[in-house]
């Protein structure tokens, strides 16, 4: 995997790296999780994909932006982040993928939406959109945000984890301004809500944003409803809604961090025990062909 998904990681997430060992399983290949066998995997490789939700195809409606359900979709703004995490779910098609990088592809995107007034919600991702210049991701917000049909125009970054420098007073006010924009970001242990994690996310939160965090369940990091925890406590601490937990998607490459479901339903019972609901995120799973989310204690 790592001649077409190569090892990158930005300076501040590599000092994270030098200080948890957590979050280092999530930036390096090399990084040896305890007790790693396939036996520990819910399923063999063998049933994975590099594309199981097909975006390269199926669900490509346009240059750049995908549809999976009726009321959302999804534009590739870009296909660098500021690390490249290790359970990706696009690791197998970045670079493959058509991306939104010109003004022309952008009004396709626009006129998909405005044909379609049943949707409402549009997420921005990539990639990380916040690896682009302020410039570049007004253009994107602005786009969708000024169409009446739109409520919520998501900023999909995981920059207030790996880069929360990125995140300044002037990128929040001025995300702020249209109040439909949602950030969804990505922590996945205690470890990563550093002061500077914290800062980003006030910013957000004091600029009318909403911030909530869909984490990933992986095996060496936050298998346990002990880790998952202090996880929940330090979003809440931050002002960062715990909104999901992931199990791992069904692409091939990541079977190292797998869980069986059974250990992450009981992840899921320890957790509701000791924490109220509104630190409680849902734990779910991300299928092919899933009409939603589906919750992992139904399955």
């Amino acid at each position: 995997m790592s001649e077409s998904f190569p090892e990158y990681a930005c300076p501040y997430s590599k000092r994270l790296a030098a200080h948890s060992p957590r979050f280092a399983l999530q930036v390096y290949d090399s990084t040896p999780i305890s007790g790693n066998s396939t036996q520990h995997s819910a399923l063999s490789t063998q049933h994975y994909s590099a594309d199981p939700f097909g975006e390269l195809s199926a669900i490509s409606k346009c240059p750049g932006l995908k549809q999976r359900f009726p009321d959302r979709v999804l534009v590739m703004t870009t296909d660098r982040c500021f690390m490249y995490c290790r359970h990706c779910t696009r690791q197998g098609i970045l670079g493959k993928t058509a991306v939104v990088d010109t003004p022309e592809k952008l009004a396709a995107c626009v006129e998909y939406v405005k044909a379609r007034p049943e949707v409402r919600d549009v997420l921005l991702s990539g990639g990380d959109i916040l690896t682009l210049p302020d410039e570049r991701v007004m253009e994107f917000v602005d786009a969708f945000a000024s169409l009446d049909q739109i409520d919520i125009v998501r900023v999909c970054t995981r920059a207030p984890c790996t880069n929360p420098g990125r995140v300044t007073e002037k990128l929040a006010k001025t995300l702020g301004a249209s109040k439909k924009v949602w950030v969804n970001t990505q922590f996945n242990c205690a470890d990563e809500v550093t002061e500077e994690a914290r800062r980003a996310a006030a910013l957000l939160v004091d600029a009318g944003i909403p911030v909530s965090c869909q984490t990933v369940l992986l095996r060496g990091v936050n298998d346990s409803s002990e880790e998952m925890l202090k996880l929940f406590r330090a979003l809440s601490a931050a002002r960062i809604r715990p909104y999901y937990v992931f199990t791992c998607d069904p692409i091939a490459g990541i079977d190292r961090f797998r869980i069986p479901l059974e250990d992450a339903k009981r992840i899921e019972r320890e957790c509701a025990a000791a924490i109220g609901g509104l630190a409680l995120p849902r734990f779910v799973s991300d299928l092919p062909g899933a009409a939603s989310k589906i919750p992992i204690a139904t399955l």
